[in-house]
Parts: C-alpha cells; structure tokens; sequence
C-alpha cells in the first residue's frame, strides 16, 4: 500500500521532473486566461445595465456642473418634479436688499389730527363719509398696516391703492418676498383693506382680507415709456448693477400666455424656422421630455431659428390616476409660456402649418428635411431653406430628440435653460398655500408609497418614515409647536395624526378650494383647453407640493435626514445624493 503512490507518480509523465517547470507555465497561462475572461464577462454585464442617474434631480450647483459636462444623457422614469430655469439663478442679495422699512413710510398726517372741540366742527358728520383710497395718507396707512402685519416678508414696492368693495375698503398690491427665501422670485400680492374713520378723524386699519383678496388692484401697471418706470406707487430705487438684469419670476401677475401670431405674408416669408417631427419622446416622463424640448429649443437658437413647438403634450402614465398615458395635455399647464415666447423666438405647430399651406407655394418656401440625427447643427448652419424639418423614426432610443445634442455638438449647443420657467399659475397656488401659513413654517419632505412596500431595495424606509421614527427624527430639528407643511405621497394623511401632539401639521389636500371648480386656477385652465375643465393632475400635485415644501424655513428631506436607505434603491448611495 504504501507503494502504490509512488508507482503512480512513475506512471504519470506530467509529474517527471523534466516537465515541471513546463505544466506550471501552462497552469499560469490558463489561471490568467479565466481571470482575463471573468473580468470581460462583468465589464459587460455591467455596461448592460448601468444607468447614470437623472441629473435634473440634483440640487442646482450639481445641475449647473452637470450642464457645463460632456456626459451624454440617459433617463429613468421617476414622478419627481423637474428643475427648470428659474432653479438655476442664484439670488441677487444685492437687489433684494432695497425693501421697503417702516422707516421708509411717512406718518399719515390724519395722525396729528386735532381732536373735535366746540370750535372744530369739520368731522361731525363725516364719520361714515366712503374712505378716500387715493388719498396719500391712506396709502401710507395701508403700507404701515402691511409692513407690520407681515413681518416673515419683505415689501419691494407698494401700489396706489383702490377703492374696494364698499365706501370702507381699499385694495392695495405689493411685490415681496419672503425674508428667508432661498428661491430668485419676486410675489405678488393684492389685499382687501377695512379702514375705519374716528370721531376725531383718525383713521385705522380694522383688517386685512386673505392672499389676492383685493381683486381691483390685481391690475399690473404698464411701464411708462417717458419716464422708464412703473405708473405710481412706492417703491425704493434699486441699486446700479452692470449689463443688463436679469429677468425674475414674478408670481402673482396676471398671465399673458396666448399663442404668437405671424403679423403678415412677408413676415412669414422672411423668417427661418426648426421643427422637429416624430420620435420616441412622446408620453414619457416631464424630465425626458424637457431634456429633448430644451436641446431642440438651443439648436433653433444656435441656427438663430424660430422653434416650431408642439403645445400639445403627452403625459406619462407616471403621473396620471387613470395609471395610462394621457394625450391632450398643454405645455402652458405646465410651464410658462409667456416667459418662453418673450424671451426667444417660437410659434405653435398648428398655427405654423395653418400660415405653411396658405403661402409656401405662392412664396417659393423651401423645406430641408433631416432624418439622421448623426447630422449635426453646425453641418446645417449654412442651410438657407425656410424650414429645416428634423424627423425622427420609430427605433428608439435612436429616435429620442436629445440624442442631435450628444458628441460633439454637446460642447457646442447649450441648453437654454433660463428660457423654461415653471406655470406660474402651479407657483401662484405654492405662493398662496404659503402665504396662508404667513412664510413661516418648517417642512419635511417624507417618501413612502411603493418605495416603502419594496423592503428589498428599500429595507428601512417604511420604519424609518413611521410616526414613531418621524418624531425622533423630528426632535432636534423642528421645535416644538411649529408649523409643519408634510410633501408625502402618501395617501392617508391620518397616518401623520400621531405628529399633531408636537406640530400644527398641514398636507397639500388642505388647501383643494386652490384648484376646485371656483377657483381662479381652473377657470384660466378651461379657458386654454377650449373651456373644457382640467384635472389637477399628479404631476401638478407633485410639482406644487415639492415647491411649497422648498419654501420652509427649515427642510427635512426623506433620505438625507430620515433614513440611511438610497434614493434609488440599496448600494446605489452616492456622496453628490
């Protein structure tokens, strides 16, 4: 037995001492033919399936990097709000630093009245003359009155105030905004005032009425063109700044977004216009489409172009209750138009080709079709047709418009980002719902739905956003007391009950008479869908609870504060999330 081995080893060639060193040379060789082979195998599997995350949900400084990359763009569907361009103006402090202080306002002269006497008769009987709203000491009461009442805002101009609804009511606007607020905006408000004339001719401010309670002051001022500034009112001179200022959001106006017109044949005739026609873009979620629209609108800009746009969007199923893609929906229900057609140059499709087929032929019109998108903006910036019309095919994602912007035109055509500004009817409800809660408030932004279901990407997040963990998140950030604004998706508010022992908490469906069939929101809506009512949809829901959420004083988000569990899902964490 104990021969056997040996005589073994003498049976077996590759064990003689002369091929030794020969067979290790060969086991080497195939050791690190697998391992070249295991890593090729997993370089593949992973360049399959990675997936860069969407960079418009990052905060802005990280968009603003990620904009002046060469990275090309790929998209995930997600329900998160989009960031547009007024995310990305970084406030001036200097221009907000001219509001309006109490010191400012003159001292009515009413308030050195002399009291009635046997020899000053002149207010007997004038007690319940009407209230002259025009008069300047009124209008230096009611700023008074504001400037106190308000005292989480700051005032940058008042307007002459109006008469109200009867003999003792005013209405006065004001632009503001909040004296913490992080965002580049400017508000604007208009208030019923009840004024009160005593018997020695003092007058007082009874009350003041709720957000956009006085209508007749609703009306915006027209710039005087002699004198280069805004008829009436009060307001400080703003500081001198190089070049030109900047546009901000002005929330509160009156909405001016009907369709731009052509004004004549040879207007027509002489401009140069961009479509881009078919594609996979459509019904997919707001940030693929904003991504494809925003590159389509900096090529025309870059061909110096008008845009032809596609009013008419598709929302993804994403965000509708019906759980289906749904067809018909206005791009000016989400973003602002007005802003988009004032600051560069676009038409609506259907009016275009309506203006087309009645002078193209008579005019020689010319049409230089593009059907690649390898082709790229600078090979057609000497194309000297009236139309380019880019179409895209049926093979995505070769069919997705953004891809004309990737390679090497990424260095060349910017996305114009300042140009898209979210509807500033969506930011007049977050400007409302805040200014109901008087700009101060703290607010927690809390993630459950499918994401809390999913224990598996998700493992801790359904205990870490329940009441018991919210209120020991809560302690140390949010005093007690406070007023608590919570963007959830979750559907049963009841759920947070347990947090009303601490905070006076408020949910988005407090505030439905915002968007109901009375409101101003829904009659401006029906108006641009041919008077047919429109659904506060799920992305409007998001976008407006998302905005208010961003407005509190103190913020707490889902997975940077609550739980230690990845935005998307486990071992996805990143240090930029």
């Amino acid at each position: 037995m104990l021969g056997r081995p040996s005589n073994l080893l003498s049976r077996t060639g590759s064990f003689r001492p002369e091929n030794l060193g020969q067979n290790a040379m060969a086991m080497i060789g195939n050791l690190c033919f697998t391992i070249f082979v295991l890593g090729v195998l997993i370089f593949t599997i992973i360049a399959a399936t990675y997936q860069p995350e969407d960079p418009l949900f990052h905060p802005s400084t990280k968009i603003t990097n990620f904009l002046t990359s060469k990275s090309n763009a790929t998209f995930k569907a997600d329900d998160t709000v989009v960031r547009t361009g007024e995310d990305f103006l970084v406030a001036n402090q200097t221009a907000f630093s001219t509001f309006i202080n109490l010191t400012d306002v003159d001292v009515p002269e009413a308030a050195d009245a002399v009291l009635v006497s046997d020899d000053n008769l002149d207010c007997r009987g004038k007690i319940d003359d009407p209230i002259d709203c025009t008069d300047p000491d009124v209008f230096h009461l009611l700023m008074r009155a504001a400037i106190e009442k308000f005292k989480d805002i700051h005032f940058f101009r008042f307007g002459k105030p109006v008469r109200g609804s009867n003999d003792s009511s005013c209405h006065m606007a004001w632009r503001f905004r909040p004296k913490e607020g992080k965002t580049a905006s400017l508000y604007k408000d208009y208030r019923s005032f009840v004024v009160s004339r005593s018997e020695n001719c003092t007058l007082d401010v009874v009350s003041i009425g709720d957000y956009h309670s006085g209508g007749n002051a609703r009306k915006r001022k027209r710039k005087n063109r002699d004198r280069g500034k805004l008829d009436d009112g009060f307001e400080k001179a703003p500081p001198k700044t190089e070049g030109e200022p900047i546009a901000l959001p002005m929330v509160g106006e009156t909405v001016n977004d009907s369709l731009p017109v052509v004004e004549s044949e040879s207007s027509f005739g002489d401009g140069k216009y961009l479509i881009y026609s078919g594609g996979g873009d459509r019904c997919k979620s707001m940030s693929h489409y904003l991504w494809s629209f925003m590159c389509a609108l900096g090529e025309a800009q870059y061909l110096n172009r008008t845009l032809i746009m596609d009013l008419s969007i598709c929302l993804s199923k994403i965000y509708t209750s019906s759980g289906v893609d749904e067809e018909g929906k206005d791009f000016r229900f989400y973003f602002d138009f007005e802003h988009l057609k004032d600051s560069a140059s676009v038409l609506d499709q259907v009016q275009f080709w309506s203006d087309w087929k009645k002078w193209h032929r008579q005019d020689r019109l010319s049409l230089h079709l593009v059907e690649d998108f390898r082709v790229t903006p600078m090979k057609l910036s000497g194309v000297k047709d009236t139309l380019i019309m880019r179409k895209f095919g049926s093979v995505e994602p070769d069919n997705y418009w953004y891809r004309v912007c990737e390679g090497e035109t990424e260095s060349i055509i910017q996305r114009p980002w300042h140009l898209v500004w979210k509807s500033r009817r969506l930011m007049d409800i977050v400007s409302a719902i805040s200014s109901k809660l008087n700009w101060d408030y703290d607010s927690v932004h809390v993630v459950r739905g499918e994401k809390a279901r999913n224990r598996e990407m998700w493992p801790h997040l359904a205990e870490d956003t329940s009441p018991g963990a919210l209120l020991s998140s809560l302690q140390d950030k949010i005093d007690d007391g406070r007023n608590l604004y919570i963007a959830t998706n979750e559907p049963d508010t009841s759920f947070f009950n347990p947090l009303k022992d601490k905070y006076s908490t408020h949910f988005l469906d407090e505030y439905k008479d915002l968007w109901d069939e009375n409101s101003e929101w829904y009659s401006e809506t029906a108006k641009l869908n041919t008077g047919n009512p429109v659904e506060f949809d799920g992305y409007m829901r998001v976008s407006v609870d998302t905005e208010v959420f961003f407005r509190g004083k103190k913020q707490v988000e889902t997975f940077n504060d609550l739980t230690k569990d990845c935005k998307d899902g486990i071992d996805t964490c990143t240090s930029s999330s």
